[in-house]
């Protein structure tokens, strides 16, 4: 009876000894899981900040201009690139547009493809691109293009269909962003030639066309069938009016369509009769809007102002200074409204079901980021979430992910500027930056009970720097006055010091580095003022204050159209210290 109690009791051990070690493996079987499913954000997430929840991975890096995005079923990403004037580099070698795969799930692609028209053939690229029906369609030269998809093979069969041509390229916004329903309904921006409508666009007290032909043929959505070739853009086919500059296009789960606008520049620089530097700052909204076929949202004779909620006659058409209504009753206004001037460059509505409950059926939107804001700061390049239920918004906006400028919010020094996005099967949102070409992947790690917060206090990196510098902040020109500049004949040195104030924005509401950057190098909408190159006078003093004097109607080489004075109020003393400055800047180098 011994021997068997012994017996039993190492039989008993012996259970025992498993059951502890089978444990111990499950124990570390959770440790190496939850190592490698952290609960938080590991890293800096690509340099950015972001909601309660999420982490980023670069997928992607310096792959030329990226603007919009587009995902297949299988994963597989696909990008449109664009190297017109608006950028003034060399593109990379191979095709505008380009296929990337994360074929082992570490978050990056690891097989590129480019493919499409080349810059050696022409070709300058695109914004738009889309999915549908076992095609790639891509925008390309003011046409679209439809490429045949292949099973397993992520490049497109190289030869493709032109579905419509003839897309206009001039003016201000030549983009042709592009969205296909399950319809087959291909609808496309047709974004506005001028600001608005302008006699003189862009210029002080020029009035508007009345009535504003440029509508019959931009500033609206345009319908075509994609599955048809050969078609020719008229005015015929115009879907939606009123819409300046919808560069982001997007349907929800119900088919219905949205795009953002892209509020009118300048009040103040055209109509300071009725407004000031600040409120042209911020005015008028950027605008997600619910698309309806023969619907008009304003522009140009009307603009929406957030303050009041409604949409207001704009001073082009009667306007004075946001108090007349006038025909705009008539206009359909934004299902949500935002800062003015931040530029939304992409729409897409989460129909995935991986991001918290509050983030379905809602809209991230991409800003590119403000130009012109001055004397406020610059503002934008960042991602937003707006909540929406039943299509109409159901709650504030919040800043989803932040950080793409780098520090410096200004066109011509931002290390990254958000322009698409794009839903992966697996609930991820991609975004793509049009300045070095990066594309970062947004997931959800958390454990679904998170709510949809704001990015500013979420992210360690950002915290830390946020702890490193003083408490007022640190302005991106700090600094700049450190630098002792040289004196043009004839002038001051106090005379260079107030043209250094107005130039940015800190005296008789100058607008100068809005254009031409806050260190002078330029942007895409001005040229660099520190340079020796002057493309309209010869560099001497008095070159420089009579083109200031005279503005710019009709730029030789960027965007940006210059109003006499640069749009602000100078009195001889400013022109000539303005001036004083710009000599000064470009000749600082040369010593």
């Amino acid at each position: 009876m011994t021997i068997r109690f012994h017996r039993g009791l190492w039989a008993v051990v012996a259970v025992m000894t498993i059951l502890v070690a089978v444990a111990a493996i499950g124990e570390r079987s959770v440790a190496q899981t939850a190592s490698t499913t952290p609960s938080g954000c590991p890293g800096d997430n690509g340099g950015l900040a972001l909601s309660p929840g999420f982490c980023a991975t670069v997928f992607a890096d310096n792959l030329g201009h990226v603007r919009h995005l587009a995902v297949s079923a299988d994963g597989t990403l696909y990008a449109n690139t664009w190297n017109s004037r608006y950028y003034r580099t060399t593109p990379p070698t191979g095709g505008f547009l380009i296929a990337l795969k994360d074929t082992n799930g570490d978050g990056r692609a690891d097989a590129v493809q480019r493919f499409g028209a080349t810059s050696e053939t022409g070709a300058t690229g695109g914004t738009g691109i889309a999915l549908y029906n076992g095609a790639l369609y891509a925008e390309e030269n003011g046409r679209i293009l439809r490429y045949a998809l292949s099973p397993g093979a992520a490049a497109p069969n190289p030869t493709s269909a032109v579905v419509v041509s003839g897309l206009p390229l001039t003016g201000d916004h030549p983009m042709h962003p592009f969205v296909i329903d399950a319809k087959g309904n291909l609808f496309v921006d047709i974004a506005s030639a001028t600001n608005s409508c302008q006699a003189d666009n862009r210029m002080v007290a020029s009035r508007g066309a009345d009535p504003c032909v440029e509508k019959q043929t931009r500033g609206g959505i345009w319908r075509y069938d994609a599955t048809k070739t050969g078609q020719v853009f008229s005015a015929a086919e115009r879907y939606a009016t009123g819409l300046r500059n919808a560069e982001g296009l997007a349907l929800d789960a119900a088919g219905r369509l949205f795009a953002t606008q892209h509020g009118r520049d300048q009040l103040y620089q055209n109509w300071p009769r009725f407004y000031t530097a600040e409120q042209s700052a911020e005015l008028p909204a950027e605008e997600l809007v619910e698309v309806g076929q023969g619907a008009d949202y304003g522009w140009p004779e009307c603009y929406y102002d957030q303050n009041q909620k409604k949409l207001v006659l704009a001073p082009e058409y009667g306007g004075d200074g946001g108090k007349t209504v006038g025909l705009c009753a008539q206009r359909r206004g934004p299902v949500a409204a935002f800062p003015g001037h931040w530029a939304p460059n992409a729409l897409a509505i989460y129909l995935g079901d991986k991001f918290p409950s509050g983030y379905r059926g809602g809209a991230f939107i991409a800003f590119h980021g403000s130009w012109n804001r001055a004397p406020l700061p610059q503002g934008g390049y960042n991602v937003i979430f707006q909540p929406l239920v039943d299509g109409k918004a159901s709650g504030p906006y919040v800043v989803f992910a932040d950080g793409f400028d780098g520090g410096h919010k200004e066109p011509g020094r931002a290390a990254f500027r958000p322009t698409g996005l794009a839903v992966a099967p697996d609930g991820a949102l991609f975004v793509s930056d049009d300045v070095h070409g990066r594309i970062w992947r947004i997931a959800y790690v958390g454990n679904g009970s998170d709510k949809v917060a704001s990015a500013s206090t979420t992210s360690s990196a950002a915290t830390a720097s946020r702890q490193a510098s003083p408490p007022e902040g640190v302005h991106p020109d700090a600094g700049r006055k450190a630098q002792a500049l040289p004196i043009p004949p004839g002038s001051t040195a106090e005379q260079v010091a107030l043209g250094d104030r107005i130039y940015h924005g800190e005296a008789s509401s100058g607008a100068c580095s809005g254009c031409h950057g806050s260190d002078g190098n330029g942007s895409p909408i001005g040229p660099p003022l520190n340079t020796s190159e002057r493309l309209w006078s010869d560099g001497s003093l008095a070159g420089l204050s009579d083109i200031i004097a005279k503005g710019v109607l009709k730029p030789k080489r960027y965007q940006g159209v210059m109003p006499p004075m640069g749009g602000s109020p100078l009195s001889k003393q400013d022109l000539a210290a303005v001036s004083a400055y710009v000599w000064a800047i470009s000749h600082a180098s040369r010593r």
